[in-house]
């Protein structure tokens, strides 16, 4: 007997819970790969709060869908119907079951309109089916199926109160919801059409119609999705609404934000393949709030198929860009490549190691910053190419001040460091008091509220830089993994034309195939035990000072990886989308996932 009852727990579980593992890749019964977006939540990277109420809306005047669709997602995300509606069921919202009244456009606890109370009324008797609960609910004014812990319940009434709801005359008993429990109703009266309540692991899913429509464009907050609909309350609080869709719809409601709708396709198609590579290698980046990725540029901007405006959304160009590059990856040694990406450089990419402290020499070599050529034909178009900023000595002191440094003081001088492609990697702030505040690559934009990395200061820039020599490697050296030397001082190499030369502090090596790579333990300290390399100042140094700071600078982003406007440029020139990517992430190879 407690062996029965342990396999209908255990059941039940996966009934109510169906969460895919965090970071897998998730393929449906027919073989697509599906994503999970967070539209609403309390995680910061996403614009929409948690929700006292969520509403959905069928596009269906353009034939995209009627009626909809209850149930939950299955571990593989495979969309288990519960129970539906008529066909002609057009807007339904989902409610947190507290007492919520209508005002004019959503349910809230502040509402003054009609009243969805949390209380109800539970006819005696079970039911395997939704057909069967569906009828013997038609028998009630106000009845309703629920699904509550992996069984149908029919309902009845949505009274405000335990006292209201026993005075109503039904025979049954009085009943609510635990925390976690939702209620969908017709948007904009008080008729519950299923409730839903499986505890703290509960999550309500939504699939848009109940026609067979092959594609379906749903609104949700001011734009229209592909997909279904998730909504879970976690912590027992308000609605988290996730967009649960397959991998393509997604990328197709990213490339056209991220880049031009109406860019040059190859342009489009490299855009269409980082965002891919992009979300398969973060899936489950905010599993703790129940999605796989968020809608802001900390993962990708996201807004699915648009809104009313037909200049805005995925474009028959970007469209096709997704199509013709239908799973398709950039890898790196048979790896999902990381690919990031920014508006554009100002001329020049940054050595990741340089901007976050990646590994550039042994883990991710690609992510090495390139001179950029090419962007430059773009730059009458480029509103960030070039950017200027300037600031009085006092308004660059507040500024500073803003973001926690200097307190008590003024700035006196601001040292630049530059890197060997002229991107500004490191800035020491010189404060009147004689302390020093030292300013990663990574912090600069937010700290001098600038668009890039690469600029300069009242004109002096890596031009008029100091060179700076970095420290001597430590360590022992691997030479032909058979033997080592303890440092580069007093060794000499050999060219292929007899001329002979002392070892500089980056020695490289170049392979049969032709590919370069640094020697291990050369130029940043690593040693021949495979460290993470120390970042190094790069090309020089300059000092500036005065009773004004005027900075300009060319490019938006984090200098990282492949320049969007350069990837237009490219296009116009004839470039391929896999020339495109691998001109950014040099030694990167393009597959199939």
């Amino acid at each position: 007997m407690r062996r029965r009852f342990m396999q209908f727990a255990a059941t039940l579980l996966l009934v109510c819970l169906a969460i895919p593992p965090a970071g897998a890749i998730t393929t449906n019964r027919d073989g697509e790969v599906m994503i999970r977006v967070g539209l609403a939540s309390s995680n910061a990277h996403v614009s929409t709060p948690e929700l006292e109420s969520a509403n959905l809306e069928n596009n269906n005047s353009q034939g995209f869908g009627w009626g909809y669709c209850f149930g939950y997602y299955d571990g593989s995300l495979n969309f288990v119907e519960l129970a539906r509606t008529d066909r002609d069921t057009i807007s339904i919202s989902v409610l947190k079951t507290q007492n919520l009244r209508f005002d004019g456009s959503r349910y809230s606890t502040n509402g003054s309109g009609i009243l969805v109370g949390c209380y109800h009324i539970q006819i005696p008797g079970s039911f395997s089916s939704y057909s069967e609960a569906a009828a013997a609910a038609a028998g009630y004014s106000g009845g309703f199926v629920a699904w509550i812990d992996g069984a149908y319940q029919v309902r009845v009434g949505a009274y405000p109160s335990k006292e209201a709801a026993e005075s109503a005359g039904i025979s049954g008993t009085v009943v609510g919801t635990s925390s976690y429990g939702m209620s969908v109703v017709k948007t904009g009266t008080g008729q519950i059409l299923f409730q839903y309540d499986c505890g703290e692991s509960g999550k309500l899913a939504i699939q848009p119609d109940v026609t067979g429509a092959e594609e379906t464009r749903t609104w949700f907050d001011g734009f229209k999705y592909r997909g279904g609909f998730q909504y879970h309350r976690r912590g027992g609080g308000n609605l988290t609404v996730v967009n649960v869709l397959p991998l393509e719809d997604y990328v197709n409601g990213v490339a056209c934000y991220e880049m031009g709708r109406e860019w040059p396709l190859e342009a489009l198609k490299a855009q269409a393949t980082c965002a891919r590579t992009y979300v398969l290698g973060n899936l489950g980046k905010h599993e703790s709030y129940g999605f796989d990725i968020c809608t802001s540029a900390n993962c990708q901007v996201y807004y699915g198929m648009g809104t009313k405006r037909t200049d805005y959304g995925p474009s028959e160009v970007s469209m096709r860009a997704v199509a013709e590059t239908a799973g398709m990856v950039v890898k790196y040694n048979g790896r999902l490549a990381e690919t990031f990406y920014s508006s554009s450089f100002g001329g020049a990419s940054e050595d990741a190691k340089n901007v976050w402290g990646t590994d550039t020499v042994h883990e991710y070599p690609y992510l090495r910053g390139v001179t950029d050529p090419y962007e430059a034909d773009l730059d009458d178009r480029n509103d960030m190419s070039p950017w200027t900023k300037t600031y009085t000595a006092a308004q660059l002191t507040q500024q500073l001040q803003s973001k926690g440094l200097g307190t008590g003081t003024s700035v006196k001088s601001l040292e630049l460091t530059y890197s060997q492609l002229g991107n500004v990697i490191q800035v020491v702030v010189r404060w009147a008091n004689g302390q020093s505040s030292t300013i990663s690559a990574s912090n600069i934009r937010n700290r001098f509220d600038i668009k890039s990395i690469r600029f300069t200061v009242n004109g002096a820039g890596a031009d008029s830089a100091v060179p700076v020599t970095p420290s001597a490697p430590t360590g022992d050296i691997s030479i032909n993994g058979s033997g080592t030397v303890g440092s580069w001082e007093g060794k000499y190499a050999i060219s292929g034309n007899g001329s002979v030369s002392s070892i500089g502090e980056r020695a490289c090596i170049i392979s049969g195939t032709g590919s370069v790579s640094e020697l291990e333990g050369s130029g940043t300290g690593g040693t021949s035990g495979g460290n993470t390399p120390s970042v190094q100042p790069g090309g020089g140094t300059v000092s500036v000072s005065g009773n004004t700071y005027v900075f300009n600078g060319g490019g938006w982003g984090h200098q990282v990886g492949m320049s969007q406007f350069g990837a237009n440029a490219m296009a116009r020139r004839g470039f391929t989308y896999d020339e495109i990517i691998t001109f950014y992430f040099p030694g990167v190879q393009l597959a199939h996932y």
